[in-house]
């Protein structure tokens, strides 16, 4: 889990039948000392890590798209990098400050008829609802593989 290396990773712990409340209590310390730290039935690890674990990727991707946008319009890479990272580090952060909803974030961006409905809007159509979902289902049908040794 990468985003350990700055303190923001999240880790799922699952306790065995042989763990006691201590055990469990130790762990997790241990783990907050890298950050957050979620605690799920041992039947829920896989569909973590799909997202905990796998979800720095997809917000890379996201980061390299709109990037890939930026440029199309005609900014050097080093400022289209600089926009669009500063724009994913301070939605985040603001995120986590406020204890806001992501939705009730989202909404306070988009003024009615304006750029950002236009553009929400096409993200909508695309959905990309399904298209989470199903990637979060694709990495968990291969956790499961690779957990039965395939």
């Amino acid at each position: 889990n990468t985003p350990a290396t700055v303190g923001k990773a999240v880790t799922g712990l699952a306790a065995g039948p042989a763990a006691s409340a201590d055990d469990l209590a130790i762990v997790r310390r241990l783990f907050e000392t890298v950050g957050a730290v979620v605690e799920v039935p041992e039947e829920q690890i896989d569909a973590l890590s799909t997202i905990s674990g796998s979800g720095p990727a997809y917000v890379y991707l996201l980061i390299e798209e709109l990037t890939r946008a930026a440029i199309g319009m005609g900014f050097a890479e080093a400022d289209a990098r600089l926009m669009v990272e500063q724009t994913f580090i301070g939605a985040t952060a603001l995120l986590e400050a406020s204890g806001q909803h992501p939705e009730e974030l989202r909404r306070s961006v988009t003024s009615p008829k304006g750029t950002t409905e236009r553009a929400i809007a096409v993200l909508q159509d695309a959905r990309l609802d399904r298209t989470f979902a199903e990637a979060a289902d694709a990495a968990l049908v291969r956790a499961r593989e690779m957990a039965a040794g395939g």
